[in-house]
């Protein structure tokens, strides 16, 4: 695969959602919507509610930076992560910080802990001190995350994922593909029953679905899929190969959704005596740094983590600098590393 840019996307040209449009939507003065937000006892309940319904509709967060010039630039990009212990993403935050910090921008960073709920809070709060621009692990589908995003007029790329609505600008890749790929490495390496231990994740939910079709596509036994729920732990990747060979004692193939499971479960595996990889092929992915030197050292995917960071720094720059930004999606490539678990 090669890095691929769309066309086809141009460049947003709506500006941010303002207080006066809130105001002119819910019928009233600026300051009257002004006072509303901030001293709500000074406004009737009839007014108050006709204002914070054209909030929710405009998707409108009020601007925390108090007397700061509209035009201003805060020199600060924020960005939102699910996790940053032992991650997969550590590789393109130090990117992504370097690349800013070297034009002069600070970075801001929150972990959203896999959790929707509180990555809209999250983004509520960076949107509210308007930085110059977003960055985002992953694609932000409908719902009010999405519309605040847009109605703030913030630059936003979005990463790790691939879209063909991105908000603004992207720099990913198919987690499709990735599934498709290890199930071919395994058949083309003689597996015939295939395994996924997997956590709770959209993501990873999609390199689980696509290569289990590959392999039913490919006329073998269906994959037995463990999930882990929400733990990404060593512990949890052992006790799922101990679920997984309760299930299907003949498995010879294992697809995590991390390296942290993938190690989990080649420690269980060598506790009950199975060869690694002979009688058990194990794949991981993110390729973090230790993996390779463990023994056995662990097969994976590999991303490139820190191309991301790099091109979505420099993209929100040029964005806060007022430079075009005319390949505004980006395809990255990834790879299947192999070593000793396969």
């Amino acid at each position: 695969m090669t890095e691929k840019d769309n066309p086809k996307r141009s460049r947003r040209s709506s500006g941010a959602i303002t207080l006066r449009d809130v105001a002119k939507l819910a019928g009233v003065a600026p300051i009257t919507a002004s006072r509303v937000l901030n001293t709500p006892d000074q406004v009737s309940e009839e007014v108050r509610q006709r204002v914070l319904e054209a909030v929710q509709r405009t998707g409108y967060v009020p601007n925390r930076m108090a007397g700061g010039l509209a035009s201003a630039r805060s020199r600060l990009i924020a960005a939102v992560v699910p996790s940053t212990v032992m991650s997969v993403f550590m590789e393109t935050i130090e990117s992504l910080n370097s690349t800013l910090f070297d034009a002069g921008y600070q970075l801001m960073l929150g972990q959203s802990g896999y959790s929707a709920a509180r990555e809209e809070l999250l983004l509520e709060a960076i949107i509210g001190r308007r930085p110059d621009g977003i960055f985002l692990t992953g694609i932000m589908g409908a719902g009010k995350g999405r519309t605040r995003l847009v109605a703030s007029g913030i630059p936003v790329v979005e990463t790790w994922d691939l879209t063909p609505t991105p908000i603004d600008m992207l720099v990913g890749f198919s987690h499709l593909d990735i599934g498709r790929a290890v199930a071919r490495f395994f058949m083309e390496r003689g597996r015939k029953r295939f395994a996924l231990v997997t956590a709770d994740d959209e993501r990873a939910g999609r390199r689980a679905a696509a290569f289990s079709e590959a392999v039913v596509q490919a006329g073998l036994p269906p994959v037995t899929a463990i999930s882990v729920g929400a733990q990404r732990s060593l512990r949890s990747g052992r006790d799922a190969l101990g679920r997984l060979l309760q299930q299907c004692p003949e498995v010879d193939a294992v697809f995590c959704s991390s390296d942290l499971l993938a190690l989990g479960v080649v420690t269980e595996a060598r506790a009950r005596q199975l060869s690694v990889p002979g009688q058990l092929a194990i794949m991981g992915f993110g390729d973090v740094p230790f993996v390779a030197d463990l023994l056995p050292a662990l097969s994976t995917v590999h991303i490139n983590g820190a191309h991301i960071g790099h091109l979505a720094a420099r993209y929100l720059i040029d964005c806060a600098e007022g430079r075009s930004v005319d390949r505004r999606v980006v395809e990255v490539d990834f790879s299947i590393v192999e070593r000793d678990t396969t």
